[in-house]
C-alpha cells in the first residue's frame, strides 16, 4: 500500500476548509449586526447613532438577484438599488463554474451551520440517520423542482418592463430590511419552519443543501461545467472505500474514475481522508496534475474577493438610495408589498 507522505495539519483540506467556513460565518455575523444597527438608527427616527449600510447583506438575496441578473443581460441595466446583490450572485456562479459548487461546502453561512450542528449531535449521541434509499432520490428532486418554479416565474415568464418595474419598486428597496426582520421578529409560522429545519439538520446530514436549497440546485448544475473533478487513479488506490464512507454528499466515489455528480460540492472529504498517495486528487478532467487543498483553498477566496472587487472598482457595490429614501422606506418597511 502507497501510503499519504505526511503533511502540516493545517493544510489538511478540512482544517482548510473549517478555517474558511468559520471565517466567513464571522463575517456575515459581522455584516448583520452592523446592518441592524443601520436599520435600527432609521426605526428609532435616529435615536441611535448611525453607521454605514454594509452591502454585502445583499448576498442573502439571491432571488432578486435573479431579477436582476435578467434585467441586466434584457435591458442592458445593472440595477443601482441592490447591485451588490447582482455582483455577489454571479460571482457565485462563476465559483462554480470554475471551482465546482464551492460556495456551498466553503462559503455558504446556511451550509455552515447546517453541517456543524449536524456533527455535534453525531458526536454527542454517536448515531447516524439516514433517509431510506427509495425515498432519498425523490426528495432530492424537491430542489430542482423548486428551481424550476423560480427560473420559470422569473427567467422564462417576467417580461423586460416586470424586471424594471419590480426593481423601481419600494418593495425591492427595502427587501434587505424585511429578510433582517424575518430573522429578528419571525412569525409563528416562520418560527415553526425554520424549528423544522433545524430538527431536519440535526438528524439528517445536510438536509436542507440535500433536499430543499434550490440556490444549490442551481450551483451543482452549473458545477457540472468545472474543469476541475475529483478524479481517482486505478493503479494507486487500495479500494479501502474511506472515500465512500466520509463522502457527505454519500457519492460512491471508490466506484468512479471522474466524480461528476451534481451533488459533489468539493468539500475534498474524500481526498482528505484517502490513504493513498495519489489515489484521489481534484484535478482538471484531462489533466494529471491535482491542486491541493491548500491550491484549492486560496482558488476560492481569490474568486470570491476578485468578485466583490471587481464589484466595488466599477462602481456596481454600494446602493444609490440616500439617507432620505431610508427615512421615509424603513419606518414602514413591514407595511410594504401588504
Amino acid at each position: 500500500m502507497k501510503t499519504a507522505l505526511p503533511r502540516s495539519p493545517w493544510l489538511q483540506p478540512s482544517r482548510l476548509r473549517f478555517l474558511t467556513q468559520a471565517a466567513l460565518l464571522i463575517v456575515c455575523l459581522y455584516l448583520g449586526v452592523r446592518f441592524g444597527q443601520f436599520v435600527r438608527h432609521f426605526e428609532t427616527f435616529g435615536a441611535t447613532p448611525a453607521v454605514p449600510r454594509p452591502p454585502g447583506v445583499e448576498g442573502f438575496l439571491p432571488i432578486g438577484a435573479l431579477v436582476s441578473l435578467k434585467h441586466w443581460l434584457v435591458n442592458g441595466v445593472i440595477d443601482p438599488v441592490h447591485p451588490a446583490a447582482l455582483v455577489l450572485f454571479v460571482t457565485f456562479l462563476a465559483l462554480a463554474l470554475l471551482a465546482k459548487n464551492a460556495f456551498c461546502s466553503w462559503l455558504c453561512p446556511v451550509g455552515t451551520l447546517s453541517e456543524w450542528l449536524w456533527k455535534g449531535v453525531h458526536r454527542l449521541t454517536g448515531r447516524t440517520f439516514r433517509v431510506w434509499n427509495w425515498l432519498d432520490l425523490p426528495l432530492r428532486g424537491l430542489k430542482y423542482l423548486l428551481l424550476a418554479f423560480f427560473l420559470k416565474l422569473i427567467a422564462i415568464d417576467m417580461p423586460a418592463f416586470a424586471l424594471a418595474e419590480f426593481l423601481a419598486s419600494p418593495y425591492w428597496a427595502i427587501a434587505d430590511v424585511r429578510m433582517l426582520h424575518f430573522f429578528t421578529a419571525p412569525s409563528p409560522l416562520s418560527l415553526a419552519i425554520i424549528g423544522l429545519l433545524i430538527g431536519l439538520s440535526a438528524v439528517y446530514r445536510n438536509a436542507w443543501c440535500r433536499y430543499l436549497c434550490p440556490y444549490g440546485a442551481l450551483l451543482g448544475l452549473l458545477s457540472l461545467f468545472s474543469p476541475l473533478k475529483v478524479q481517482r487513479r486505478r493503479e494507486h488506490c487500495t479500494d479501502c472505500r474511506r472515500c465512500t464512507a466520509v463522502c457527505p454528499a454519500r457519492i460512491e466515489v471508490h466506484r468512479k474514475q471522474t466524480v461528476r455528480s451534481l451533488d459533489c460540492t468539493g468539500c475534498l472529504t474524500c481526498v482528505g481522508n484517502c490513504p493513498a498517495a495519489g489515489a484521489l486528487e481534484l484535478a482538471p478532467e484531462f489533466g494529471r496534475t491535482g491542486l491541493p487543498g491548500w491550491g484549492f483553498a486560496l482558488l476560492v477566496v481569490l474568486l470570491l474577493a476578485g468578485g466583490i472587487a471587481t464589484g466595488m472598482l466599477t462602481g456596481h457595490w454600494g446602493s444609490a438610495l440616500t439617507y432620505a429614501d431610508y427615512q421615509q422606506l424603513i419606518p414602514i418597511a413591514d407595511r410594504i408589498g401588504h
